[in-house]
């Protein structure tokens, strides 16, 4: 017999070389394809700022310059409110010293005293400003200003200005301003007087364009003109005055409102009397 031939020897295999490694696989840049580009390195002050946040965010405690930087405004802040204080204190101090001036110089108007000079403004003379004296004076020329005297005041002359006095007297005179005296106002014959009258008693024989308001009686000579109200405590109005206003004698001991409410029947009185006790209530 003859041997069978041997098995055919297994072929040897022999490792296939390995295949070219795809692109891009291994970092390389597939063809065609753009690299991506480099991150930017970071900015330390943007890094500074964003821990800032995140610290002011998640309540911890700021950095260093941002704590320094709000201790300023707190500075800042106190010293504003020092300044407005001060202010405010200095302006409460000034109103208090004004107001103690003001009593001061009233207390000290209360206290002068008249005197016996008297003072004399010639026809030839023209004062323009304000006058004040202790004593009286004498207007035969022009005063262009207010007149304030403690004494008398004689007016002859022209007054562009208001007057104020212990007693004032105008003969021939031209006025053209308010009249306040302490005492009596008496306006002669051929006197022109544009400006309100208030006194205690009055004489009028001239001319008078304004409200006349004295505490007492008023007389009104036969040559008087008033263009105005008059209230005092009484009125005589001799034959041939002239009147162009309402008057009233609100000052006197009598009121008529009075007398004839006793006369109304008792529901109105007592009407009348519920609406006066409202009205005091309110007031």
């Amino acid at each position: 017999m003859y041997d069978e031939p041997a098995a055919e020897e297994e072929q040897l295999v022999y490792d296939e070389p390995a295949a070219e490694a795809e692109p891009g696989v291994y970092g390389e840049p597939a063809y065609g394809e753009e690299t991506a580009p480099e991150e930017p390195a970071p900015d330390p002050e943007m890094e500074e700022l964003l821990v800032q946040m995140l610290a002011e965010g998640t309540g911890g405690e700021p950095v260093p310059e941002a704590q320094e930087e709000m201790v300023q405004n707190e500075a800042i802040q106190n010293e504003a409110m020092q300044d407005e204080t001060i202010i405010i204190e200095e302006s409460k101090g000034e109103e208090e010293e004004m107001d103690m001036m003001d009593m001061e110089e009233m207390e000290l108007e209360r206290d002068l005293e008249a005197s016996d000079e008297t003072s004399v403004i010639t026809q030839a003379m023209t004062i323009t400003g304000d006058l004040s004296t202790q004593g009286s004076v004498d207007v035969i020329g022009t005063v262009n200003g207010n007149i304030d005297a403690l004494g008398k005041l004689n007016i002859t002359g022209h007054v562009n200005g208001n007057s104020k006095a212990a007693e004032i007297y105008a003969e021939s005179a031209k006025i053209n301003g308010e009249i306040v005296s302490e005492g009596a106002v008496k306006i002669g014959a051929s006197s022109v007087i544009i400006g309100n009258i208030t006194a205690t008693s009055a004489a009028i024989a001239g001319a008078v364009k304004g409200d006349i308001d004295v505490r007492g009686p008023v007389i009104l000579d036969a040559s008087a003109i008033v263009m105005g109200n008059i209230k005092s405590k009484s009125v005589q109005i001799n034959n041939g005055a002239v009147i162009e206003g309402m008057c009233s004698q609100c000052y006197a001991d009598v009121s008529p409102t009075t007398f004839f409410d006793e006369y109304k029947p008792e529901p109105i009185r007592k009407a009348k009397a519920k609406q006066g006790e409202q009205r005091e209530n309110k007031s």
